[in-house]
């Protein structure tokens, strides 16, 4: 079996709110969401973006339209006016985690 990653499943987009980043993924399909919505557990995702998160990770699902929103909190090193990470505004933290390997169960 290959290993599948989210971006397999769905697509998304990020950005910030001062030092809290919101990642948006939608899976292309229902059976997609069902299989998101067993990994993509708040644990996961924070797990995944390891140091870069300094807060919390909540997950917040919105079925109707096979989507999930991720709050990051302490995501941005202060947000855009303090931060000197290449990414200060989150514009590509959903890229971060649309390559976050799924478990061969998924797959």
């Amino acid at each position: 079996m290959s290993t599948k990653r989210v971006a397999d499943l769905a697509h998304g987009r990020s950005g910030d709110k001062g030092d809290t980043c919101n990642v948006g993924i939608v899976a292309y399909d229902a059976e997609g969401f069902e299989i998101l919505k067993d990994y993509l557990t708040e644990d996961a995702v924070k797990e995944h973006y390891g140091d870069l998160v300094k807060g919390t990770v909540t997950r917040y699902e919105l079925p109707n339209i096979h989507a999930f929103n991720f709050v990051l909190t302490g995501a941005l090193n202060g947000g855009g006016t303090l931060s000197l990470r290449s990414d200060h505004l989150g514009k590509v933290m959903y890229a971060w985690l649309l390559r976050m390997e799924l478990p061969e169960v998924a797959a």
